[in-house]
């Protein structure tokens, strides 16, 4: 490592973690192009499948990557570099995937470390950056939001979510055609994500905003009342022989079990319960007080998370920024923060700018959509949650293609040794 008054130089580590995005490639690849033209940073390399790289010795060496190709993340859905949901020990607990981190680090000069995920991804670089201060090893972190739940604390929203926000309107909007396209009558139930914040949920609303769709909404914020579900959609139908509800995957009753059956005892490699399967729960039940009534479920699961065809501009652009930024900050003596988005929301327009917020604040803390933006009834929201939500899906995607197909990124892969 060379160091002068000001500079810390040496390579830098990007990493991806958690679940997917539409858009979570355009934050990597603002770390990665503003590293790569950055003189303070030597070598710049990926993690392949997350933290699990770095402790398996598997860093792809991006210098070796063509410049044309890397850009083509900007287009890609999923993670490029691989991700992994690795939650590692408290270091007072175990410590020792600190000092495997630590070896590697040493090993390839890594001063700068990179994250790129959701909340237990805030809190693995938290725990980093903490233990290389408690080491005396001069290594910069900086954690860059992704989560389509967008349920990260502090910051205005997250990368990643407007994307996914933007399908699901679209997709109810086109549901909502064909499920009127006949006269005998039909209810459609739509399982989005969320397991306890709705904000994915609640952009069914904004399907509503260019025609009528979507009759009810129902989120994790408020406790799910089997009677009075049954009702709403019963009334409806009989109001107008059809009905789409977009429920969140997350409900659950007021004593807290959640109303998917299809709850189990898996769970992912955070520790989270694997939800899903409420659609059908429900259209069964639908069934089977409204008698004869057509009931369709519709999981949109994996689908929801990686329509880089439905991106949002505006999604894209902030998510190259957040990484950019964290780039940028880092370089000039930040760590410890991530990087989140202060935005304004007036006459003006809508108006976007990062903001450094402590890693210690945002780990494992969730931010849920506000009861005041839930009608009375808890079936729907309410304006301040569409006046919140439009401007970021705004801008489409100029993703190249190849034979009327989308021509995505094609790493080399060559890892370091």
């Amino acid at each position: 490592m060379k160091m002068s008054e000001k500079n810390l130089v040496g390579a830098l580590i990007v990493g991806q973690s958690g679940g997917p995005s539409a858009v979570i490639n355009c934050s990597a690849y603002g770390v990665i192009k503003t590293g790569l033209e950055n003189p303070n940073i030597t070598k710049v390399y990926g993690a392949f499948h997350g933290i699990k790289g770095v402790l398996n010795d598997q860093l792809m060496i991006m210098d070796e990557e063509d410049a044309s190709e890397l850009e083509n993340m900007m287009h890609t859905p999923s993670s490029a570099l691989g991700s992994c949901r690795y939650k590692i020990a408290d270091p007072d607990v175990d410590d020792s995937d600190y000092k495997r981190i630590l070896e590697i680090f040493k090993k390839y000069d890594v001063r700068y470390f990179f994250y790129n995920g959701g909340n237990d991804s805030m809190d693995t670089c938290n725990k980093i950056s903490k233990y290389m201060k408690k080491v005396g090893y001069e290594c910069r972190v900086m954690g860059i939001p992704k989560t389509i739940d967008n349920d990260l604390f502090g910051t205005d929203h997250c990368p990643g979510y407007a994307s996914a926000a933007k399908y699901i309107a679209t997709s109810i909007m086109e549901v909502s055609r064909d499920a009127h396209v006949y006269d005998t009558g039909m209810i459609t139930i739509i399982e989005c994500m969320g397991r306890h914040a709705g904000w994915l949920t609640a952009a069914a609303a904004l399907a509503n905003e260019a025609e009528p769709c979507c009759d009810f909404i129902y989120l994790p914020e408020v406790d799910f009342d089997m009677d009075k579900f049954v009702a709403d959609v019963s009334k409806r139908y009989e109001e107008k022989k059809n009905c789409i509800v977009a429920v969140s995957e997350g409900v659950h009753y007021a004593d807290g079990r959640f109303v998917s059956e299809a709850k189990t005892a898996a769970t992912d490699g955070f520790g989270h319960a694997q939800l899903g399967g409420l659609a059908a729960r429900l259209t069964d039940v639908i069934k089977a007080s409204l008698g004869g009534v057509k009931v369709r479920p519709i999981e949109l699961s994996l689908l929801q998370r990686c329509a880089a065809h439905c991106a949002s501009g505006t999604d894209m652009a902030e998510s190259f920024m957040s990484g950019k930024v964290a780039v940028e900050a880092a370089v000039s003596g930040v760590t410890d923060k991530m990087v989140g988005f202060e935005c304004t929301r007036d006459a003006n327009g809508y108006h976007c700018e990062p903001k450094l917020f402590d890693l210690s604040l945002v780990a494992n803390t969730e931010k849920k959509v506000p009861r005041e933006w839930i009608n009375a009834e808890g079936n729907g929201v309410t304006q301040g949650f569409i006046g919140y939500c439009l401007p970021l899906i705004q801008g489409e995607t100029d993703m190249v293609k190849e034979d009327g197909l989308p021509r995505f990124v094609h790493l080399k892969r060559v890892f370091a040794k």
